[in-house]
């Protein structure tokens, strides 16, 4: 019992002395932390205070420059100022003077001025006088004097003015022929521009004989796909590097020879291939179309065009009067209307807007029975076009009342630019509207789709819906309008009647 008393008392004693050891040390601890927090603090202060120190004299160097430039700003100031006021000084000084000058030749006027009406009251009483004399001699005042000389000058300017009239009358009417040819002549001169002549055939030129054959095609499909496609017979003979697209509409031409020229280059030549450019190219060509009559309308000055108005100029490139290009004519009859418009006093702009629209009935898409002319002007009259625009249009060929000085000058402008020597040819027109004729013919039965006048008018395709008209009537339809044909035209030789009809079935893979 008393050795475990021990024991236990040895153990308090030794958690006791441990307990005190550790107060002791943590005690120490805590004031060696406070000592290094209180000199980090000292170190931090001085740091801060130094900081400080520097940043001040920063500021103050600062300071300092800008004060030094504010007082170089305020010293330049100040100078400059000076110098404005020794300049205002001066002028003032130099006004003075010339103030002074000005003063002096005041008055030297002034002193002129006096003698000048002395001397004028003198002459006044001189004429007076010479007055007085002139009435004593002669018996008559002044005024009777006068109103005597008028009445005499009277008869005799009204004698010569009658007679001077008269002679002026005679000269005009000796010359008034030989003044309107020089005018006419001039015009012509002033608008020289060479005669356009269209035909109707287009050479298409290759790279080797070879391409002939990819044109052909396995018996002849390919050429077959692109003449139905384009309206337009594509000859392909011995001619060296050369294909003949030959047919009468400039439009079809044009397309048929960059179809040809797009497959050509890309090297895939197939119907279906064909169909797809041909569509490509017929839209470029409208598209063409449509900029060559921005084009025209730039190039002469003309503005304010309804957009259906100019596609229908740019039409004209691919049309023809009596052989002539139709734009290149209406180009020039506008410039030549412009030009004697000016000549003669009159609005050149207004005459050269008539003269470019004078033929643009002449290119409608429908083709109705009545006078280019006519038509032209309700075409003018539909877009907008001013009434004595739409009068000029309408009366070049004497169809309606002419009511303006302008519209003569677009008549006579227009023969101009038409009766040059080679301008025109009657052949080719009757040919091309022959040709024209013979399609709207087949055009005019029901389900007929498309119609094609190719070699030269010796034959022509007609291609109907497969879904309108079957194989039997197909048939018939050939026959009758071969019949019509024999019936109502007039032409060389025969004509060959081949009516299409093709059925087709597309699908696609996806």
């Amino acid at each position: 019992m008393v050795e475990l008393v021990i024991v236990i008392g040895t153990f308090a004693v030794g958690v006791f002395l441990a307990v005190l050891f550790m107060i002791f040390y943590g005690k120490s601890r805590y004031n060696i932390r406070l000592k290094e927090a209180e000199d980090e603090t000292e170190v931090m202060k001085k740091k801060t205070l130094l900081e400080l120190k520097e940043k001040d004299l920063q500021l103050k160097v600062e300071w300092g420059k800008q004060e030094a430039a504010r007082n170089s700003k305020y010293q330049s100031i100040e100078a400059k100022q000076k110098q404005r006021e020794m300049g205002l000084n001066q002028r003032q000084e130099e006004l003075q003077r010339k103030t002074s000058e000005v003063d002096l030749v005041k008055d030297n006027l002034n002193n002129q001025l006096v003698l000048i009406e002395k001397k004028k009251q003198e002459l006044e009483k001189l004429h007076q006088q010479e007055v007085v004399h002139l009435e004593t001699i002669s018996g008559l005042s002044a005024l009777e004097a006068k109103n005597r000389l008028i009445e005499s000058l009277k008869d005799e300017a009204q004698t010569e003015a009658a007679s001077f009239v008269n002679e002026i009358i005679e000269e005009a009417k000796m010359t008034a022929n030989k003044e309107a040819k020089k005018i006419v002549v001039k015009s012509i001169q002033r608008i020289a521009a060479e005669t356009a002549i269209e035909n109707s055939v287009t050479v298409f030129h290759i790279d080797s004989d070879e391409i002939k054959g990819r044109v052909i095609g396995r018996e002849g499909r390919n050429i077959r796909a692109l003449e139905a496609a384009t309206g337009i017979e594509i000859i392909v003979d011995d001619t060296p590097e050369a294909i003949i697209l030959s047919g009468f509409d400039p439009v079809r031409r044009e397309v048929a020879r960059l179809a040809l020229h797009q497959l050509v280059q890309d090297g895939r030549i197939h119907p279906a291939r064909i169909e797809e450019v041909v569509t490509k190219i017929r839209k470029q060509v409208e598209d063409e179309i449509v900029e060559t009559g921005k084009r025209t309308a730039i190039d002469m000055g003309i503005h304010g065009l309804h957009p259906e108005l100019i596609r229908l100029i740019g039409k004209m490139k691919y049309r023809s009067s009596y052989g002539q290009n139709l734009l290149q004519h209406a180009r020039e009859t506008a410039n030549l209307c412009a030009v004697m418009a000016s000549e003669l006093g009159l609005n050149a702009k207004k005459a050269r807007r008539a003269g470019l629209l004078h033929d643009i009935g002449k290119v409608p898409d429908d083709e109705p029975e009545m006078p280019h002319a006519i038509l032209g002007m309700k075409l003018c009259e539909k877009y907008k076009e001013k009434p004595d625009i739409c009068n000029m249009v309408g009366a070049h060929h004497d169809e309606i009342e002419m009511q303006s000085l302008l519209a003569p000058i677009v008549q006579v402008c227009d023969a101009i630019s038409g009766a040059r020597p080679g301008a025109r040819r009657e052949i080719v027109e009757s040919y091309i509207k022959r040709l024209n004729d013979l399609e709207q013919l087949a055009a005019s039965y029901p389900g007929v789709v498309k119609t094609y006048a190719i070699q030269a008018g010796r034959e022509l395709r007609v291609i109907v819906g497969a879904d309108k008209i079957d194989d039997k009537e197909t048939e018939n339809l050939s026959n009758e309008i071969a019949k019509k044909i024999h019936d109502e035209m007039t032409y060389p030789g025969q004509v060959k009647i081949t009516v299409i009809r093709e059925m087709r079935a597309v699908s696609y893979a996806k």
